[in-house]
Order: C-alpha cells, then sequence, then structure tokens
C-alpha cells in the first residue's frame, strides 16, 4: 500500500520536495514491473487525485507534478518489460494523457463553462471520453490485443455477456462478486463501522466545502490570478482517501480477489479515527483517547480470535501424485519433449522437470490465450481427431490429462465442458472428450503414465501430420 500513502503525503504538504515525487515514482515501479495489472489499481489512484482537483482540494500545478511522475515510471516499466505495448495501451495510461491535456486547456474551459458543477461535470466526461477514445486508437496503432479480455470481464460483470476467456476467470471465486462473509467480518472486527464513521465526517466536511464554494462562486467570480486552479481548500489527503477507498471498494464488489487493496485501505482509514482534526468536537482530549482505547478494546476481541484460528492452521503441502509425474517425466522423456495440459500443472513441469511447454499460467498474453484455448479443448467435448491435430500443429509431444478439470464444478455451468458449450455450441451434449480419453485414449493418444490424477497421454503423430 505503499503507492498509496505517497501521494498523501504530497498532497498535506503545501511544498513537497522532490524526495517526495521520486520515491512515489520508484514504488510505482516496483509495483508494476511483477504484476502487470497494476495499472488498472493505479488508474483508480489517478482518477481520486483528479476527482480532488475538480473539487478544488488540488492545485493544478501539484496534480501536473503527480502526473508527471507516473508518467515516468510508466515508461520506465514499459522499458524494463521489454517494450511491453500494453502498458501504453492501457486505460491508465491514456488517462495520464486526457487528465493532462485537461489541465492544459483550464483556462479555455474556464471561458465558456461557468465555475462550479458545470466546469466539473464539463472536466470529469472530457476525462472519460478522451479517455475511451485513446485508449481505442492506441490499441489500433500499436495492435495491442493482451488485454482485451479484461474489457470482456467489465463487460460481463453488468451484462449477461460470455465467452471462454471471460469464463475463465468468473467462474474461478476469486473473480466472482465479492462473498457475502466479508462484510459480516469487517462487522465483527469493527473495521466497517469504523470506516462509514470515518467516512461521515470526511464527506460531511467535504459537502460544506463545497456548498460554501458554489455559493461563493454565484456571488463572486474568479479572479484572474485564481485561472491557474490553486487548491482551494484544506485537507485535500482526507478527500483522496476516501476518494481511494470508493475506488477499492468497487473493485473488491466487482472481484473479490481485489479486496487485497481494499482490506489494508480501511486499516489505514480507520487509524483516522485518532485525528483530531476530524473529532475536534470532541473538547476534552482525555474523552477521544478513550474512546480510542474502547473501540481498539472491542477491535482485539474478534481480532485475537482471528489471529489464533490462523495459527491453528498446520500442516504442509504434499502432491504426492504430481511429484511422480515429474520424476517419470524425467527419467522416461526426452529433454526436447514439449508438453501441454493444465496451465498451473505446466508451471510445475517447467520449474522441475525443465521440459519446453505451450502455455502457462501468464494468461495476460493473447498469444497464450490462444494456445491454451486450443489446449484445453481436450476437455470439451470436440472430436479426438480435430484436437490431435491441434495439438501436433502446436507441436506438442505429451498431453497431462487430469480428471479433475474434466469433472470438477465450482458451480452449474462452471465445469470445462459446460464453458466449451458457451464457446462451442456445435458439439453441446456430446460426451466430453476427457471422459472418453479416461476410458481408452486410442487411436489418437496413447497412455504411457497413470496414477489416480494425471495421465500422461503421448500425441500420435503419423507421416501425414509431420
Amino acid at each position: 500500500m505503499v503507492f498509496v500513502l505517497f501521494p498523501m503525503f504530497s498532497l498535506r504538504s503545501p511544498n513537497p520536495g522532490k524526495g517526495a515525487f521520486v520515491a512515489l515514482g520508484v514504488s510505482n515501479v516496483f509495483f508494476m514491473l511483477p504484476w502487470q495489472f497494476a495499472q488498472f489499481v493505479l488508474l483508480t489512484q489517478i482518477a481520486s487525485l483528479f476527482a480532488s482537483y475538480i473539487m478544488g482540494y488540488l492545485a493544478a500545478a501539484k496534480l501536473q507534478t503527480l502526473l508527471l511522475t507516473h508518467m515516468i515510471s510508466l515508461l520506465a516499466c514499459f522499458v524494463l518489460m521489454f517494450g511491453n505495448a500494453m502498458l501504453l495501451t492501457s486505460f491508465y495510461a491514456s488517462s495520464l494523457v486526457s487528465i493532462w491535456g485537461i489541465i492544459a486547456l483550464r483556462h479555455d474551459i474556464a471561458k465558456y463553462c461557468k465555475p462550479g458543477i458545470v466546469t466539473w461535470v464539463t472536466e470529469g466526461l472530457g476525462w472519460l471520453i478522451s479517455t475511451v477514445i485513446l485508449k481505442g486508437l492506441t490499441s489500433v496503432v500499436l495492435g495491442a490485443i493482451d488485454d482485451a479480455h479484461i474489457s470482456s470481464l467489465i463487460k460481463s460483470k453488468f451484462t449477461s455477456y460470455k465467452d471462454f476467456d471471460t469464463m475463465m476467470y468468473t467462474c474461478a471465486a476469486e473473480f466472482d462478486f465479492i462473498e457475502k462473509e466479508t462484510p459480516l467480518r469487517y462487522m465483527k472486527t469493527l473495521l466497517l463501522p469504523v470506516n462509514l464513521l470515518i467516512f461521515a465526517a470526511i464527506a460531511s466536511s467535504t459537502i460544506k466545502d463545497v456548498w460554501t464554494y458554489l455559493r461563493w462562486t454565484k456571488t463572486e467570480p474568479p479572479k484572474a490570478n485564481q485561472q491557474d486552479r490553486p487548491a482551494q481548500f484544506a485537507n485535500g489527503e482526507l478527500v483522496y482517501h476516501i476518494l481511494q477507498l470508493i475506488a477499492f471498494t468497487v473493485l473488491a464488489v466487482l472481484i473479490m480477489r481485489l479486496k487485497l487493496f481494499l482490506t489494508p485501505h480501511m486499516c489505514i482509514m480507520a487509524s483516522l479515527i485518532c485525528s483530531r482534526q476530524l473529532f475536534g468536537w470532541i473538547k476534552q482530549k482525555y474523552k477521544q483517547q478513550l474512546l480510542v482505547f474502547g473501540i481498539l478494546s472491542l477491535m482485539a476481541i474478534q481480532g485475537l480470535a482471528n489471529v489464533q484460528n490462523q495459527w491453528s492452521i498446520m500442516g504442509e503441502f504434499s502432491n504426492l501424485p504430481q511429484e511422480e509425474v515429474i520424476e517419470w517425466i524425467k527419467e522416461n522423456t526426452r529433454p526436447d519433449a514439449v508438453f501441454a495440459g493444465a496451465m498451473p500443472t505446466m508451471a510445475s513441469v517447467k520449474l522441475s522437470a525443465n521440459r519446453p511447454i505451450v502455455n502457462h499460467p501468464h494468461y495476460e498474453d493473447a498469444g497464450l490465450r490462444e494456445r491454451t484455448k486450443l489446449v484445453y479443448a481436450m476437455y470439451s467435448r470436440k472430436p479426438a481427431e480435430q484436437v490431435k491435430s491441434n495439438l501436433v500443429r502446436l507441436g506438442v509431444d505429451y498431453f497431462i490429462l487430469e480428471d479433475s478439470w474434466c469433472t470438477r464444478r465450482s458451480r452449474p455451468g462452471c465445469s470445462m465442458p459446460e464453458i466449451w458449450d458457451v464457446e462451442d455450441p456445435e458439439h453441446a451434449g456430446k460426451i466430453p472428450l476427457c471422459t472418453i480419453l479416461g476410458r481408452d485414449s486410442r487411436p489418437h493418444f496413447t497412455t504411457l503414465f497413470q496414477n489416480n490424477i494425471y495421465k500422461v497421454l503421448k500425441v500420435s503423430k503419423t507421416a501425414k501430420d509431420r
């Protein structure tokens, strides 16, 4: 959460030094390098900062410095990731350019729009529309389609749309909507009630500031020396934090996995219960201290139970059937033999047996998604000859078949054969190929190894295939 805190330091200080912006840039680089989809989280940060600017809590000059820092860190990641075009064609990159353009045109906007709500709506819509258009143009120009499935995933959250790629995500619990138990857990630890209290305190203060500003602009138009958009109000860091909290809440509700950003940020927000700035209306300081102590004591009751529950989890990971497969591969196949199968299993084959593989868990790459789709046709209802032909075309020598992938079903409609029914309705209703091969792999495949989980099939290659 370091990348969230550095903008706060910049907002709190009237004249933040270069060190704060360098630290922000470095944290952004280290955040994006191991996870290229960090750009979507950083997009929420940029949106929160821009909203703070629109409402008058952030000066134009300081926002431009923050944007420049983000741009430099983005370009650094682009170079360090060997020219990953997905970064330059992202909504994050487009948003940076769009906001910069809106700030550059702020004088022209002020000429034609009345200060206040009209200006805010104009700038907000301008940012949204220009970001989408710029994203589309850069994707077409650079020919980048690696993140196309993300748009489909977002679309599937609000409509009935679904395809193979989106169902590969949405059928996993971590990419589904947030589970009902999460808000209950937040309630038990008092994290949610405390956050709601702090949110209400900041929101009420913000509404008062905005209302005062709107009334002032009606009676006294901004002077010429105010057109550079200095910050109209103090406490911009608090407004930024609640905007960021709203953004993280939306992400977590849509994709349960992303609550990994929401929960820590809620803990950060909860610390504001100690703020005299927010709770100065509690006149005696000792009363606020007693309140904080009481809340922490109540939090500790469930918190201690949670810690003890985690400490009680004992054991170690063991997957003996997979170890047997890996040992068989190392002893009975050539070092250049090519393998295909489920993405997690292929990662183990590459790491432990050092054999070439055609697919692995880096599903964000468009080419890899296409190859994985051809490989996963083994769990469809397509004819064996067609599936074998695709594997031969990929250069596959061995396929590791897992019965669990054929029968596993996280919820109705989410087994692999059912996912393929959406993509390939022509063969819907037929017996899945994996079921057929589980009984007898001939004539297109030959079973060389089998245990209670895995079956290694050799792809039969005829002279015609070669």
